[in-house]
């Protein structure tokens, strides 16, 4: 928009920086926007790069074109070339409509002296708030820009990942999340990547952040968070193919096998000639045969009996692992577990035609040995490039070929796993599937038997914590600071409270096989560790602020604070696991986030990534609000919204 005063098309002068402050600004604040004019960039530099960079990342554009000012059209032209969507025309009187946005929707104001009309300003500014509103939920697939409209193959530029490439703020930002991140996903802490899920550090790059968090939680299994990460993306942008593809493994991990079947069936309609769909279509379809007969308790003739009844469903794993590799011949992993499954058909008694399990072969053995001769050519370092075209021929001779050459592969297979635990897992399941189906008992048993030893060398992945049998979520009253006008819960009543926070243990049959999480304030959160404690629980306290500030705001603060701070330190020798600090686990509290609040969500999630159904929660608290946000009362809240399991003591009964 033109900056300051200007003339008016009539030649009226036009303070344009009052329709800023009057109008567009609040509007777009009321819609939920940070509103952002190039003149208000502090910073040293050149302007254009600035600007450049705010008309690519930039959610929504506002242009006003009341003026036929060069500057605006041209920043206008900039962002319809850069971005499908996102722009909202305003303008003032002007005596005729330029040709090329003549049909575009625009939203009009009117004008007194130069400025927003005080009598039509309010309507004005809620129809622009509506029509921004309206704009930011409209569906990514919809091309607003007139250059993308009407050149419907143009693609747009990938943005996010442009932004990503180079050193900048958003960069910089991104970096630093993606780093905690990743860091609480080697960790083994899912509560912590559903809190830094909900803070993306910058929402022009919200998909590549929730992206990134459904793929740490679904490396975890935790399939039913990491599906909600990938339908939030997909929110942001329905056709993101990364998160289609990912919620299908996470539909079909999760027992779904209708929906699995309904979403895959759109994706490779939408991608027929990608081989990655088609290969993860057969894999989803496999692992549901695969769960149609195989039992635990089952021995293998029943379930190779059970196996021969499914037949329909083998064929629906065959078609799309034949169809990857019918559209990628280099795809060995396609070929070669249609193979597996073609000849496992015969096996169990199917129709499997024998000149079509010689084509396979014959393509298989080609796509595994020229994948061989390329990792030769290019000097190939990743253990996964060297592995799995050995492990694909390996198994093709299992197949087909006699003992000798079977063991001769395998051990040359192995050799390339470089004792990479997952891959050599991986190779063993196939092992086991042939099994327990008596295919070639011999072969398989001894091809077996070299990838049990190479995998007892191998260094196996991270032991995971105990699971617990339930889940002790807490949360409660500080004890009240001397002379506290309105008393909470003053001292003379923390014997009752404790006697009450004992028997809701006990009636839960609180032990060692449990799990308690609360913080550890004076009060509530301390007499929980003690009777947690006490009971031979295992607690994990998180505290929202470094140990020290928890200390003195939340401990020593109160009426016989020094007594607590003994407890506290007390309490914390005893713990079986080392105090979080939210800080050092999540990073700087984000702008506008209540760090009590932050931390109720950071020991929900926590709770909650161990199971829903196993979450316990017990708060002290006397059902009111608190002296400020984010306390008992907010997570009673959130508790009710996810599970219903609360046991509320009451500080007014006490």
């Amino acid at each position: 928009m033109p900056f300051g005063i200007k003339p008016g098309p009539d030649g009226t002068p036009i303070n344009f920086d009052l329709v800023y402050t009057q109008l567009i600004k609040p509007a777009l604040n009321n819609a939920g926007c940070e509103a952002f004019r190039a003149d208000e960039e502090p910073r040293a530099g050149d302007i254009r790069t600035d600007m450049f960079q705010e008309l690519l990342v930039a959610d929504l554009v506002v242009a006003d074109l009341t003026l036929d000012n060069p500057n605006v059209w041209y920043e206008l032209g900039v962002r319809h070339a850069l971005r499908a969507r996102g722009v909202v025309l305003v303008q003032g009187p002007r005596p005729y409509q330029p040709f090329d946005i003549y049909t575009d929707r625009k939203q009009r104001y009117t004008l007194k002296d130069g400025a927003p009309d005080p009598a039509t300003v309010e309507a004005e500014r809620h129809r622009l708030t509506e029509q921004v509103k309206a704009t930011l939920a409209t569906s990514t697939r919809r091309k607003v820009s007139p250059v993308y409209a009407l050149l419907p193959h143009l693609e747009q530029p990938q943005w996010q990942r442009l932004l990503l490439a180079e050193a900048n703020e958003f960069s910089d930002a991104y970096d630093a999340w993606a780093a905690r991140m990743d860091t609480a996903r080697q960790k083994n802490l899912p509560g912590d990547i559903l809190v830094l899920a909900s803070e993306t550090p910058t929402r022009s790059l919200a998909l590549e952040a929730q992206r990134a968090a459904g793929n740490a939680l679904l490396k975890l299994t935790h399939y039913d968070f990491a599906l909600e990460q990938f339908e939030e993306a997909l929110v942001l942008d329905p056709a993101d193919k990364f998160s289609r593809t990912k919620k299908a493994i996470c539909l079909g991990r999760l027992g779904r096998p209708e929906e699995t079947r309904s979403w895959m069936t759109r994706l490779t309609q939408d991608y027929p000639t990608d081989a990655e769909i088609w290969a993860l279509a057969g894999r989803l379809a496999k692992e549901c045969w695969i769960e149609r007969w195989r039992r635990p308790k089952a021995t293998p003739a029943e379930m190779r009996l059970a196996a021969r009844d499914e037949d329909a469903c083998l064929t629906e794993a065959i078609e799309p692992y034949r169809a990857a590799f019918v559209t990628h011949t280099g795809h060995h992993y396609a070929g070669i577990n249609a193979l597996t499954l073609t000849v496992l058909r015969r096996h169990l008694g199917g129709e499997a035609d024998d000149s079509t399990i010689a084509t396979l072969a014959g393509g298989v053995a080609w796509a595994c040995l020229s994948a061989q001769e390329r990792d030769k050519a290019n000097g190939a370092q990743d253990t996964s490039d060297r592995y799995w075209a050995r492990a694909s021929y390996a198994e093709l001779c299992l197949l087909l070929h006699p003992l000798e050459r079977i063991k001769r592969e395998y051990r040359i297979a192995l050799a390339a796993a470089n004792r990479d635990w997952f891959a050599l897992d991986s190779t063993r399941q196939t092992l086991l599937l042939l099994r327990d189906l008596e295919f070639r008992p011999e072969e398989t048993a001894a091809a077996l038997a070299l990838v049990d030893r190479e995998i007892d060398r191998a260094e196996p992945p991270d032991a995971a914590e105990a699971v617990p049998r339930q889940v002790l979520l807490f949360s409660g009253h500080m004890m009240d600071a001397e002379g506290r006008s309105t008393p909470r819960f003053p001292p003379e009543k923390e014997e009752a409270a404790a006697k009450r926070i004992a028997a809701a243990l006990d009636a839960l049959g609180a032990g060692p096989q449990d799990l308690a999480l609360s913080q550890a304030a004076s009060g509530g959160d301390l007499l929980f560790i003690e009777a947690a404690q006490a009971r031979g629980v295992r607690c994990q306290v998180l505290l929202p602020f470094e140990e020290p500030e928890f200390i003195d705001n939340s401990v020593a603060c109160t009426a016989k604070g020094e007594d607590w701070r003994l407890r506290y330190y007390a309490a914390q020798a005893r713990l079986d696991m080392p105090v979080r600090e939210m800080p050092a686990a999540l990073g700087p509290l984000p702008e506008d986030v209540n760090a009590y609040e932050r931390c109720n969500f950071w020991l929900l999630n926590t709770a909650l990534a161990h199971g829903t159904a196993k979450v316990r929660f017990i708060c002290l608290w006397n059902g009111g609000g608190g002296d400020g946000t984010g306390g008992t009362a907010h997570m009673y809240r959130e508790v009710k919204r996810r599970t219903g399991r609360v046991q509320w003591i009451d500080t007014r009964t006490l």
